[in-house]
């Protein structure tokens, strides 16, 4: 009888999976965000989430934050890439290591634009956040959460509470 109830178990966990998770799917939105944080990090990114984390801790982003121009909209159409309201976290994810491996790349221009899309995407997260997130209208496209976790993940100033 005992055997019988353990058979008819089934293998999901609710910790490890989302609604939206394939059966190969086993970490979480956070773990991913960790995983990539504890990668090979470029410099670059490290000090552009220290930036942020101190402007947001200083200024609570009050100051009104512009949209991205039009030349950098473009600079993310050329890659494929969604503005972030309109950016799942998976694709933040999956963006966040291509930016990754091209920083890390021998080629100037794709290191200089993948630098430049890390930039439009804080200028981005910082105006959704000096709108209180009113330009997002699904719960689907939470990209800006996974950005801001991976920000937090690579600063300095992840554990510290004095900021």
């Amino acid at each position: 009888m005992i055997d019988n109830t353990f058979d008819n178990s089934t293998d999901f966990d609710l910790t490890s999976k989302s609604a939206f998770s394939s059966e190969n799917d086993s970490f979480t939105s956070r773990s991913i965000a960790a995983l990539l944080a504890r990668n090979i990090v470029p410099q670059s990114h490290k000090n552009i989430a220290d930036n942020y984390l101190i402007i947001k801790k200083v200024f609570k982003f009050q100051v009104c934050q512009s949209r991205i121009s039009n030349v950098e909209k473009s600079l993310l159409e050329k890659y494929d890439f969604n503005t972030l309201e309109f950016t799942t976290m998976k694709q933040m994810y999956n963006e966040l290591a291509l930016l990754q491996q091209w920083s890390l790349s021998d080629d100037i221009q794709l290191k200089t634009d993948s630098e430049n899309i890390l930039l439009i995407r804080v200028k981005e997260l910082k105006f959704l956040e000096a709108n209180r997130y009113a330009s997002i209208s699904n719960e689907l496209y939470n990209g800006y959460k996974g950005l801001e976790q991976y920000l937090r993940e690579i600063s300095k100033f992840h554990g510290s509470q004095n900021l």
